[in-house]
């Protein structure tokens, strides 16, 4: 009987030290989300209606269809999303280097992005960059090498795919500037032959600073995926997290979200340039 009652306390012994360690493993599991993200500071391209834009009641904040989308995510997942104004496109991607920000509301997919962001995947969004002319003018775009020897402009930092980026580079003479606006602006004034954007941006812009000069051409040079991205620095960036970002994109891509969010954006665009 001794004998029988000391087996089994031993196997209770090694049962309670395998469920100790099996709790203090479960404990290390949960830590994977770090205590410092108690809150998602997210920002993107501010020139980037009906997706992005500065609200004009509070220009600290981004308003628009990738706002509301990474806000949907937020909801989702249980931690509150603040989609703020950091300053143009190329100043953001350079506060994203240093951590500064949580969650980047929509990017394209390129190879020097990976040295300090991660993609979260699947893509959110699909979108078409074209050619903008004057009208009336000289260039005739079929395809990329119609661009060969003229003038073009695009916004600093824009990426419009590997492949085509590649090519401009080694093939085209584009000039940068800080913002659509800008970029806009000297197309219309005969400084640049033609301009490089995404076509929704590009019309909404050009419709608010009542430029009707200008055209979109086609085909598109590009059909670009949009994703959400998570800089390395950040102190969410862990793989916990980006998986529970990751099913929440694929709950609300599944249900159209981000169909409607675009429905409504465009219209809340129109109504606050309506003049």
């Amino acid at each position: 009987m001794q004998m029988i009652m000391r087996r089994i306390s031993s196997k209770c012994f090694h049962l309670g030290i395998g469920l100790a360690l099996f709790i203090s493993a479960g404990t290390q599991v949960q830590a994977t989300v770090p205590e410092s993200c108690k809150k998602i500071i997210s920002t993107g391209n501010p020139e980037y209606p009906p997706y992005l834009w500065r609200d004009p009641e509070d220009e600290n904040r981004l308003i628009g269809a990738n706002a509301d989308f990474v806000q949907a995510i937020g909801k989702e997942i249980g931690i509150p999303v603040e989609v703020r104004y950091f300053g143009p496109w190329g100043r953001v991607q350079e506060e994203a280097k240093l951590g500064r920000v949580d969650l980047m509301a929509g990017a394209f997919l390129t190879l020097p992005r990976f040295d300090y962001m991660d993609y979260v995947y699947p893509a959110f969004r699909e979108t078409s960059t074209v050619i903008w002319i004057r009208k009336g003018g000289k260039v005739r775009y079929k395809k990329w090498s119609d661009l060969t020897g003229k003038s073009g402009v695009t916004v600093i930092n824009n990426s419009f795919g590997e492949e085509f980026d590649r090519y401009a580079k080694e093939s085209l003479r584009i000039s940068t500037v800080a913002t659509l606006e800008q970029a806009l602006a000297i197309l219309n004034l005969g400084r640049a032959d033609y301009l490089i954007y995404e076509e929704a941006p590009g019309l909404a812009i050009a419709a608010k600073n009542q430029i009707t000069s200008l055209q979109a051409v086609y085909p598109a040079i590009t059909n670009e995926n949009l994703y959400l991205t998570i800089p390395h620095k950040s102190p969410c960036n862990t793989p916990e997290m980006r998986a529970r970002v990751g099913k929440a994109m694929y709950k609300l891509d599944k249900q159209k979200v981000m169909d409607k969010l675009l429905e409504s954006n465009m219209e809340l665009w129109r109504k606050q340039h309506a003049k």
